[in-house]
């Protein structure tokens, strides 16, 4: 029975193996992490280039121009500077409260995102639950005007006396019909639990 030579190399044991197929293993996760890492870091600018050269304008909740909010608001590409919309604001209140905007009107360019107060005050000795309805005239701007945020999507509960200011973002749609000039933005405030009340009549 031969024996081995002295010169002829020694095979690693099944140890060192293993060992060896555990390195190569961590080398190829930490190659594969690293891709990983690469490509998500690269996807945002890559969506920002395909939007940009799609011509998409994307509007994120982060984009809205919202009291509180630090955030700049990109530039609107969609923004007709051509003409200018008066937007005039109407509340009906329908119980013993105190209901109004900010301010009567504003004069914006189709495509451009304003913000516009609304305040309300519970004037009840007892606590209230309320929400509101909107309508415009005339009736062809309905499809046009998007808000973004607007304080008629909830139902609110108010202590007495308690006072609240919400905000309405909107943007009035390029696509607006040419002959429209002026839209009527027109709130109905109402008591939650009672008989909701008809909006009020739109005028054409």
């Amino acid at each position: 029975m031969s024996t081995p030579s002295a010169t002829s190399p020694r095979r690693p044991s099944a140890l060192a193996r293993l060992k060896r197929a555990n390195a190569d293993m961590v080398v190829k996760l930490m190659v594969i992490a690293g891709v990983m890492f690469g490509f998500g870091y690269a996807m945002v600018p890559l969506y920002q280039h395909i939007c940009a050269a799609l011509g998409i304008n994307v509007l994120s909740l982060s984009e809205k121009k919202v009291p509180g909010m630090a955030s700049k608001v990109k530039a609107n590409t969609q923004l007709d500077t051509s003409r200018t919309i008066v937007v005039e604001f109407d509340a009906n209140a329908r119980g013993p409260w105190d209901f109004k905007p900010e301010k009567r009107s504003v004069t914006v360019h189709p495509g451009e995102m304003v913000t516009v107060m609304y305040e309300f005050r519970n004037m009840q000795g007892r606590t209230m639950s309320a929400q509101a309805i909107p309508s415009y005239a005339p009736k062809q701007a309905t499809a046009h005007f998007n808000k973004l945020e607007c304080f008629c999507f909830n139902e609110y509960t108010l202590s007495p006396g308690e006072r609240k200011a919400w905000p309405v973002v909107f943007v009035v749609d390029p696509k607006l019909p040419r002959d429209v000039t002026t839209i009527t933005l027109s709130y109905t405030f109402f008591e939650v639990g009672g008989k909701v009340p008809p909006a009020p009549e739109s005028r054409t």
